[in-house]
């Protein structure tokens, strides 16, 4: 598992037991004067990987532990105490954080460079002793040889739209009206012309701080620019938020066919599939709201398969139909993103909640290359 800096911050605060812990910067230390201390602040480092065919970075921290000192006591003897004691406290700190990592594969360690100490004295308005200390963690965080899988690496990739990718947008109202197909080679959309149907487009705040489209139940909603690519089989991966009952996330109606990856009535994840008489349908069974979560959709023939991932739960669900219409395929028309088909009545099932990525291949996929999209989404949003 990879040492990305957020971790090494979590332990680094997990660790600290004994009093206030940030990240920031050290000039945060005088800001609220509310601190219990003793105190530590986690600078945010520089870091350099010296070998991307291994792929250990390595962070350069200075983190600063602080204690209140009486300035009226200036016997050198007490003030060398306060530093001894402020410095016994890091050294137990830092052996937590190393037992931390410290197992077969060795996660990380720090640098034989070694540790660097500088004591200060009456910081800031608060009258503090001050060591300020620096080392370098060696983690490993990437390997930069061409391992990573991505969904563009397997075949018959049909629909990638991304939240965080081929986005137009306006950049003061977060109105979203395009999102480009990041399919290679494909020059296809989804958009939507009419600003009062336009999802908003975030930046940040998504499932692990990633972008999201936030739609708002009531006729946010994109729309393909050409008929639907999927064919009688299909694989469907999405991840998403829905606040509300009754929310499409991705959907195709033709009427006599049709496609509805949801947020059921009861508030679980869902996916409904329709041949004009027959029909197969799979459930969650578990209220999902208000949870990111990686949804997948399966459909091989006369059977569907739904599998759901989210912080807490794994769930998942299989429906056979023998009467159903196995060759069908669906591709007469558009199809829609934030709701069920393209009109604005409340048949739509408006989508309240978020949508950060939609994957689709027109094939049904081994568990293997389901595991790697997985594993992809995962890494990228943190979900389970």
């Amino acid at each position: 598992m990879a040492t990305r800096l957020t971790d090494i911050v979590k332990v680094f605060s997990d660790k600290w037991t004994y009093g206030a812990v940030e990240f920031g910067y050290e000039s945060d230390i005088n800001k609220d004067h509310d601190r219990q201390y003793p105190a530590l602040i986690i600078e945010p480092p520089v870091s350099v990987i010296d070998d991307v065919n291994i792929g250990r970075e390595n962070y350069d921290f200075e983190v600063n532990f602080y204690n209140l000192y009486d300035t009226a006591a200036q016997n050198v003897v007490e003030l060398q105490k306060r530093w001894d004691n402020l410095q016994d406290l890091a050294n137990e700190w830092l052996d937590m954080v190393l037992k931390n990592y410290q197992d077969t594969t060795v996660q990380a360690y720090i640098d034989e460079a070694g540790i660097n100490i500088e004591r200060v004295k009456e910081v800031g308005n608060d009258r503090l002793v001050q060591l300020k200390v620096s080392f370098t963690i060696n983690g490993f965080t990437k390997c930069f040889r061409p391992i990573s899988k991505y969904p563009s690496d397997i075949a018959d990739l049909a629909i990638w739209l991304k939240a965080d990718s081929g986005a137009t947008f306006d950049i003061a109202t977060k109105s979203l009206s395009k999102l480009t197909d990041q399919t290679p080679s494909s020059i296809s959309f989804v958009s939507q012309p009419t600003k009062s149907k336009q999802p908003l487009r975030y930046g940040y705040d998504g499932a692990n701080d990633k972008t999201y489209l936030n739609f708002d139940g009531t006729n946010d909603l994109l729309i393909s620019d050409r008929v639907s690519p999927l064919g009688a089989d299909f694989t469907l991966f999405e991840v998403s938020k829905g606040d509300s009952v009754n929310s499409t996330i991705f959907g195709y109606d033709r009427g006599s066919s049709q496609v509805s990856v949801k947020i059921s009535g009861s508030g679980s994840f869902s996916a409904f599939l329709f041949d004009g008489v027959k029909a197969m349908n799979v459930d969650s069974g578990r209220d999902n709201l208000g949870k990111n979560h990686i949804g997948i959709i399966k459909k091989s023939n006369q059977t569907v398969d739904l599998e759901y991932y989210d912080s807490v739960d794994t769930l998942s669900d299989t429906d056979t139909n023998a009467s159903y219409n196995g060759t069908l395929e669906y591709n007469q028309r558009v199809f829609t993103i934030g709701a069920s088909v393209n009109t604005s009545d409340v048949g739509s099932l408006f989508l309240n909640g978020n949508i950060q990525e939609v994957i689709v291949y027109n094939k049904v996929l081994t568990d293997n290359e389901i595991s790697d999209v997985k594993s992809y989404l995962n890494t990228k949003y943190r979900i389970y």
